[in-house]
């Protein structure tokens, strides 16, 4: 071969590599841009000076990032937490797909800084800063990182979910308000709806439907509702809003507001604002402008600025249950869910010890354990918002029993725990299911529910994973049912959340026995869940110095009575009307008076009007006549929360 040849052979095969890189290299730009794998270039104004230092050195910058690493721990090891932060917001401008220092930098605010705070409220920012450390940017920087899903999901169900922390209470509450301002409270369900699971199912994953299937643009949504152009220019003029986080806190308002006894006292001191805005909320010609325009400004506010998919949300309510995400176990499940769901994407025979599959599954199975242990939210949000102490109460929510049952089996039976059972008797999963198996059969006899009890003592009974070790077991699952939930209670009230299904299980069988009239039932079942409750709280109640108004296993009211007179009322938004009628007619006077006035907000307008369309003979005030002393008990029970509020007030220290 020539030299001219090899020449041109060489000349053609440059040409060829210079052209093939050229092609790559836009590729290569596009997925560093859309997967943000490019390091900082350039020093902002508020960056620590360790960025500026890193990016002037260039190929060293590495070597200067683990320096920095290094320097970090030792500072948080000292306790100097705030310094460590400066160096993580370093290595986290200069490697931002460092997915450590994101978890570190989090654990950091959550966990560290928060504690040496004084006040419920300066915790909360700290414990928040955390949250929106990784949901805002770890996670967006690193969106397949299981890493951080996690974490994220740990802060949710262990900081704000548990009762470590002595603010946990302030911090649930916090939640519950900044949920119920971007979603609105949960759909009320009906007595139809809970003969069946996935007729409330499907209520709740309707109502996040909804917000998937809004508008996903100002143009769009004006395309829909015309008239919503008109109403959002009103709104700009009249009370200064937009599509937004503030106009959904001022709609939420108004919604609590529309169904309080304090509406008309409250209105009397309304800014011009305020009364705009009641305006433009009563007028009938923008009634489906505000439904489509609520919407939309939900979808936008999740997606835009939490970073979340209603998409995704309604389909794991399809999967698990009727979330409530007023509930920190709700967004504990759906970020670890997320995070396995894009693991398993990326995962390989290669790399499968890079993901934490086992911890993450772990954190579902959490959540689900507590919200069938904790899972419906009531919470006084107009209260919340005026003075920051609004009542907060979470009840066992059976809906979730069959999903989280379901799942435990999975990972027991994928974990291998029925295998080699001569080897080892025992595995944590197992135990931990039979406690489950447990708590349930108690809570369901509780109820009143003996056939469901019974199921599951079955259940319990040919369990496979059972302690083959300890001999007492065949002795203790072959009892009946009512004498072996008698056998092993007390052992488990050191959980402030068995101890709370247990209270309301069995206010729910008092109740139950006042349908038929079995005064015997309802008071054994009323006197074991006061005696529960009165267990519960010498045993575990602890007022802490940082809770604020609220002790830090305050899982249900200190006083008996109103917790039982409150889930008494409850139940009259469950039941048609004439069991409504058979359960006020047995109650006695002391319950029909928490229930009365929730009754006349449920029940007196609809049969007002039955009774004057003809279809009704008897009123209101004859099926549900009002008790006696009612004023008086007003009065009362005004005075016995402000009683409570002030004893809250009073205590300063720990009363261990």
């Amino acid at each position: 071969m020539s030299g001219f040849t090899v020449k041109l052979v060489s000349l053609i095969v440059a040409l060829t590599a210079f052209g093939s890189s050229a092609v790559l290299s836009f590729a290569l730009a596009a997925s560093v841009g859309g997967n943000r794998l490019a390091y900082t270039d350039r020093a902002e104004e508020n960056d620590p000076p360790q960025v500026a230092a890193g990016i002037a050195m260039g190929a060293f910058r590495g070597l200067f990032v683990n320096i920095l690493w290094i320097r970090a721990n030792d500072l948080k090891e000292q306790g100097k937490y705030f310094e460590a932060i400066e160096l993580a917001k370093a290595i986290t401008r200069l490697q931002p797909r460092f997915p450590r220092v994101w978890a570190f930098h989090a654990w950091n605010m959550a966990y560290n800084i928060s504690v040496v705070t004084q006040t419920p409220a300066e915790r909360w920012q700290w414990v928040q800063a955390g949250v929106r450390l990784l949901r805002d940017e770890g996670i967006p920087a690193n969106p397949n990182e299981m890493l951080l899903y996690k974490e994220l999901a740990w802060i949710f169900i262990h900081k704000i979910g548990g009762y470590t922390d002595d603010s946990n209470q302030y911090y649930k509450r916090r939640v519950a308000e900044e949920w119920q301002t971007i979603l609105g409270e949960p759909p009320s369900i009906t007595l139809a709806q809970t003969r069946t699971r996935q007729g409330v199912v499907d209520l709740y994953a309707g109502w996040i439907d909804r917000i998937a299937q809004a508008a996903d643009t100002r143009a769009g949504l004006i395309a829909r509702v015309p008239e919503a152009e008109r109403l959002l220019n009103e709104l700009q003029t009249r009370v200064g809003v937009g599509p937004g986080q503030e106009l959904l806190r001022r709609y939420a308002f108004h919604a609590a507001l529309s169904r309080s006894a304090r509406r008309a006292e409250m209105e009397r001191s309304w800014g011009p604002k305020n009364q705009a805005l009641s305006e433009l909320l009563a007028d009938p010609a923008y009634a489906r402008a505000w439904e489509e325009l609520i919407a939309h400004t939900r979808k936008r506010v999740l997606i835009d600025e939490y970073h979340m998919s209603p998409g995704t949300m309604a389909r794991f309510t399809r999967r698990w249950g009727p979330l409530d995400w007023r509930h920190p176990a709700a967004h504990s499940l759906y970020w670890s869910q997320v995070g396995v769901e894009r693991g398993e994407n990326r995962v390989s025979e290669e790399n499968m010890k890079a993901f934490d599959f086992v911890n993450t599954n772990r954190i579902i199975m959490q959540s689900l354990q507590e919200l069938w242990r904790g899972g419906s939210v009531y919470f006084n949000y107009l209260d919340f918002t005026q003075d920051g102490d609004g009542f907060y109460m979470t009840t066992p929510n059976m809906y979730f029993v069959d999903a989280y049952g379901e799942l435990y089996e999975q990972v027991v039976r994928l974990g291998g725990v029925f295998e080699n059972r001569e080897r080892r008797a025992m595995t944590p999963y197992a135990a931990g299911y039979e406690n489950f198996l447990k708590d349930v059969v108690a809570f369901y006899f509780r109820r009143g529910e003996i056939a469901e009890a019974e199921r599951w003592y079955e259940k319990l009974r040919t369990f496979e994973g059972l302690n083959i070790n300890d001999q007492m077991v065949v002795v203790e699952y072959s009892r009946p049912l009512a004498e072996f939930v008698q056998r092993n209670l007390w052992d488990r009230f050191d959980s402030p959340t068995v101890a709370r299904q247990e209270v309301f299980g069995a206010l729910q069988g008092a109740y139950a026995a006042l349908l038929v009239g079995d005064m015997e039932r309802f008071r054994g079942s009323w006197d074991y869940a006061s005696e529960a409750h009165k267990y519960y709280f010498e045993k575990q109640y602890r007022q802490m110095v940082a809770s604020g108004q609220a002790a830090r296993m305050e899982y249900m009211p200190r006083d008996f009575r109103l917790y039982a007179g409150l889930v008494f009322a409850d139940m009259f938004r469950l039941v048609p009307i004439d069991e409504a009628e058979l359960l006020y007619f047995h109650a006695p006077n002391d319950l029909k008076q928490f229930a009365y006035d929730p009754i006349v907000e449920i029940y007196r307008q609809a049969m007002g009007e039955q009774v004057a369309a003809g279809l009704q003979q008897r009123t209101f005030d004859q099926i549900f006549p009002e008790p006696e002393k009612m004023e008086q008990f007003r009065d009362d029970f005004a005075r016995r929360r402000a009683a409570e509020q002030t004893f809250r007030d009073s205590l300063n220290i720990d009363v261990k």
